[in-house]
């Protein structure tokens, strides 16, 4: 038994390295270091996203965002989600940059139920490269990719995670530990982090970031 010491003590602390080196976006107190964006100016930005028992929880409607006010590149992403209620429509930005909220320029990991892992490039001039072929965001168009393997989101209702890898110009989408899409070649590999409502209430925990050497 002896023999196998060494090697547990070695496991165990790298992974103590490895999650020393998180950084955690949300402190399950407030929306501190996130900007809040909605399109109808009269909605009370406090209201529409919120700190409720512990996790970021949105009404939905009308649509907006939530954003990190630091910029981030060569990073693993973690999110938890689920939708409380009606599962609609919502999505994770990535390298997300710009003021326009409904043309923000960004990359999204859609969040719409049953189609979480679909990548949309979202953004006027933004590109990025999917099995072979390359998508560019016009004024008009925003391309959607779908995903690779059909849904592998848990039952509505339940929690689901994002694991999204951005390192150089690459971005890969798991759903629940299922890869279900890469892109290569994007146009833009720095920005901050967004959490989008789109459609009813939804709650997110456990966000954190580790950066790639």
């Amino acid at each position: 038994m002896k023999a196998f010491f060494p090697i547990i003590i070695f496991v165990l602390v790298l992974a103590s390295c490895s999650t020393s080196k998180r950084e955690h976006l949300f402190n399950g107190e407030n929306l501190e270091g996130w900007t809040i964006f909605v399109s109808d100016s009269t909605v009370n930005p406090n209201n529409y996203f919120y700190v409720n028992n512990g996790m970021i929880e949105t009404v939905g409607v009308p649509i907006g965002y939530l954003r990190t006010t630091k910029e981030y590149s060569n990073y693993k992403l973690h999110v938890e989600w689920r939708y409380p209620e009606e599962p609609t429509n919502s999505g994770v930005f990535v390298h997300t940059s710009g003021d326009d909220l409904i043309w923000v320029g960004h990359y999204q990991g859609q969040l719409k139920h049953e189609n979480a892992g679909d990548f949309i490039v979202h953004g006027v001039g933004r590109s990025a490269t999917l099995a072979d072929s390359t998508y560019t965001s016009t004024a008009e168009h925003k391309p959607l990719i779908s995903k690779y393997e059909s849904s592998s989101e848990n039952l509505a209702g339940e929690w689901n995670s994002y694991d999204i890898t951005c390192k150089g110009d690459t971005i890969e989408l798991m759903v629940n530990g299922v890869l279900q899409n890469v892109a290569t070649n994007c146009s833009v590999t720095k920005g901050s982090i967004g959490l989008q409502a789109e459609g009813s209430k939804i709650q997110f925990r456990n966000l954190w970031v580790e950066p790639l050497d």
